[in-house]
């Protein structure tokens, strides 16, 4: 069989079980076990794919084809330019959560210390602590496992600008930090076994779930951050598309300024910001 046809099948059998993106998952998984990249495969397409090769991509083909998650199959996932390592036990970083770090660089001041609450695999204060200039942070998670997978993300991108601390939001927190940053659990409970099956079954429950109305999380920050900001300090925190208004309205009780819903590149919203 040639790498041609392998990829032709493995889309075929990828939409048979109505995976979304099954024509480039059947390519990723391809480029992955065979390491070729898209010029590669162009010049070799009709050259025959070695059966060991082969063999493992049918393995994994099967395990996309059950719903298992890209990410938990290669065990990475690329956010803001860098790649992180991935598991069961984090939520797989998406394109939506860029928009908090990208709307964190623009206004937390260069030499600053960062706190990440439920920081999950790492990808948000670790990309701010590599991409912005001398900042460094500390981020919290109640779940060992997903820290387990946050220090490993941390050694590897960031070396010592990033420690992390396992704790329930405030419980481990001491000090004073520039800027808060979160992307907490944030969907409604009643509403979790209506998303895809990839996140439903296969992403950690206590990642998803933010309580009856979803704002448990946003109560909880929002009503403590002042207590851990200096003075002029930002508060940065992703949303579901539903909730601006809502979390916008806490922002103002708790005395934030400037408060900004902001919009990512699908035109929902997904992130609200203030300062004291």
């Amino acid at each position: 069989m040639t790498f041609r046809q392998a990829l032709e099948k493995g889309i075929l059998l990828l939409e048979s079980e109505d995976i979304a993106d099954a024509k480039i998952d059947a390519w990723l998984l391809l480029s992955y076990v065979t390491q070729l990249s898209r010029a590669d495969f162009f010049l070799k397409q009709n050259e025959t794919i070695d059966e060991i090769a082969l063999y493992k991509y049918k393995d994994l083909l099967l395990k996309r084809a059950s719903h298992t998650p890209l990410q938990h199959i290669t065990g990475e996932q690329d956010f803001m330019g860098l790649t992180f390592w991935v598991n069961e036990h984090v939520l797989v970083p998406r394109q939506d959560t860029e928009t908090l770090v990208e709307e964190a660089l623009k206004v937390i001041p260069s030499g600053s210390h960062i706190l990440d609450l439920c920081t999950g695999s790492g990808c948000v204060i670790i990309s701010l602590a590599v991409l912005g200039v001398g900042l460094s942070g500390i981020g919290v998670d109640i779940s060992e496992e997903a820290l387990t997978v946050a220090r490993e993300n941390g050694h590897r991108l960031a070396g010592a600008k990033v420690v992390f601390v396992q704790g329930n939001l405030w419980q481990p927190v001491s000090g004073r930090f520039n800027a808060i940053v979160s992307n907490p659990p944030y969907i409604r409970t009643a509403d979790i076994e209506n998303l895809e099956t990839e996140v439903k079954d296969y992403e950690p429950r206590l990642a998803l779930d933010g309580t009856e109305d979803g704002l448990y999380f946003y109560r909880e920050i929002t009503g403590h951050a002042p207590e851990y900001l200096n003075d002029g300090g930002w508060l940065l925190v992703e949303i579901g598309y539903d909730q601006g208004q809502d979390v916008k309205d806490l922002f103002i009780l708790a005395g934030f300024k400037d408060v900004q819903v902001i919009k990512d590149l699908a035109g929902n919203d997904r992130v609200v910001k203030g300062h004291l």
